[in-house]
């Protein structure tokens, strides 16, 4: 069976980075920890997942459109261009890319959409071709998932793959109403605000019982506690928003088709990598 490991590249060099014991060096006195920790745990998803296709799909630097819609959207981000090189993990995604050019992995910044985006629209074209599997801890992903869609949380043995019955068992909900859940309880990480005394087991339970954001609100003075039948009264219009910038669709044309990805990389180890890309 063609299986497509579709990686969020931002994502997996943010988490080794930051997860590193310690700022590691070469015999040069660069600093390569983020390649170093990034090459090795792609090449343990590549292990668990073996993909006969895989692309790595990175955020670029451009306006994001979903800031139109609310200007704090994101605005809890640190501005990595105002930080010292040491601390950015931007200051070594050049070797990163150098390190999948050598393994011959296909990859590609964003031009006008978040990761995200391309990721949603790899998945929802290719699914029905190929068993798909997300490698990203971004929770909005969540909302792709199917019987032919599953998220991968790399941490190493600890790994997880999610599934729709992860999620049924986590959250009391599916996959299609992962974007309705979150647009209800908001997004810290993404500065999305929720609405009033709505968490996530509230809004799991309306979720229940009426299906849909839609149709909560559709039914809003029927939910029988005055405080949550308040709440979604009275923000209606910023539930609405959210769910605009939570929700996933296949809008954003892809880079390359699937035939562009297949892979070749068996036999590489992160030494051989490093090596090959003058970081050894």
């Amino acid at each position: 069976m063609n299986r497509l490991l579709i990686v969020d590249g931002s994502n997996l060099l943010f988490q080794m980075f930051f997860g590193m014991p310690a700022r590691i060096v070469n015999h040069q006195g660069k600093a390569i920890q983020g390649t170093l920790g990034f090459t090795g745990a792609l090449l343990k998803i590549i292990r668990m997942v073996k993909p006969t296709h895989a692309i790595v799909l990175f955020d670029g630097e451009h306006e994001n459109e979903r800031s139109a819609l609310d200007a704090d959207y994101k605005a809890n981000r640190i501005d990595y261009s105002t930080v010292p090189e040491e601390e950015s993990p931007f200051s070594q995604i050049m070797d990163v890319y150098a390190a999948l050019d050598f393994m011959g992995i296909v990859h590609t910044e964003t031009t006008d959409c978040e990761a995200d985006d391309l990721i949603a629209s790899y998945a929802l074209t290719y699914a029905q071709e190929y068993e798909i599997v997300i490698s990203s801890f971004d929770s909005d992903l969540f909302q792709l998932i199917s019987d032919r869609v599953s998220i991968l949380r790399y941490r190493g043995e600890k790994t997880v793959i999610c599934t729709p019955l992860y999620l049924t068992e986590k959250y009391g909900i599916t996959p299609a109403q992962y974007a309705d859940f979150k647009s209800l309880t908001g997004d810290a990480s993404d500065n999305i605000r929720g609405a009033d005394k709505i968490g996530s087991k509230t809004a799991a339970a309306l979720l229940r019982e009426y299906g849909s954001l839609e149709r909560i609100i559709a039914n809003a003075e029927n939910i029988r506690k005055p405080s949550i039948r308040a709440s979604v009264l009275q923000n209606t219009d910023r539930l609405r928003t959210n769910f605009e910038l939570i929700k996933l669709r296949q809008t954003h044309q892809i880079p390359f088709n699937a035939e562009e990805l297949t892979l070749h990389c068996d036999g590489f180890s992160t030494n051989t990598v490093l090596s090959g890309i003058g970081l050894r």
